[in-house]
């Protein structure tokens, strides 16, 4: 393997491990020492691929969100006109799951960025348009957002009922918040369901009215 492949490769192992790191535990919970050890490096040999901690956190939210992106494109090249609702069954069940250092940058990253600089806020406004486009102009499926507004609205909604259903301590709850998402995002999916579920009734005969004799 040449020098260059392998300075790069070590770089990207640094960069997942930082992505990682700040999903698990917030900018400020882990420090370029603990980053250095989830990548298996030295600290040395971080500061050799990034200048600071803020550099390589600045870089993992682009990275993470690109990670998105790559998801929202699997989606829709693989499931087609059904490509939405198999998104958000996925992002409302995986994604909610998960350990937080695979959980989705938009979800995970988002608060950090707030209090991070101007830099690292306009890289990951650039990666939020970017997502929002894909959305948008996806494939015709049901459901799917169509406007700008529409998946504001449906990646808003996504993130924050992840965030919430994480947070609270009773499943049952966390399910609740989870199940009134999905019917708001996927509502052809959910009254196909609801009528699904509801009891069907067998027609009525009608009696034969006795006929007059004269």
């Amino acid at each position: 393997m040449k020098r260059t492949e392998q300075k790069l490769q070590t770089r990207q192992r640094i960069l997942v491990a930082a992505g990682r790191g700040f999903r698990k535990g917030g900018f400020g919970g882990i420090g370029v020492d603990g980053l250095a050890k989830e990548a298996g490096v030295t600290s040395g040999a971080f500061y050799k691929h990034f200048d600071s901690k803020a550099t390589a956190f600045r870089e993992a939210v682009v990275e993470g969100m690109s990670d998105l992106k790559t998801g929202v494109r699997f989606f829709q090249s693989e499931h087609g006109d059904a490509w939405w609702p198999a998104f958000v069954s996925f992002y409302l069940s995986d994604k909610l799951h998960c350990d937080l250092a695979e959980s989705c940058a938009l979800q995970s990253l988002p608060p950090e960025v707030a209090r991070a600089d101007s830099t690292s806020r306009a890289a990951f406004e650039a990666e939020l348009v970017e997502v929002a486009k894909l959305v948008a102009n996806g494939p015709a499926a049901n459901d799917a957002p169509t406007s700008y507004e529409a998946a504001w609205t449906a990646l808003a909604t996504l993130v924050g009922t992840v965030t919430l259903a994480r947070a609270v301590d009773n499943p049952a709850i966390a399910k609740q918040i989870s199940g009134a998402a999905e019917k708001l995002l996927l509502p052809s999916q959910a009254k196909a369901q609801s009528l699904a579920k509801s009891p069907t009734k067998a027609p009525s005969k009608l009696s034969k009215a006795p006929s007059r004799t004269r």
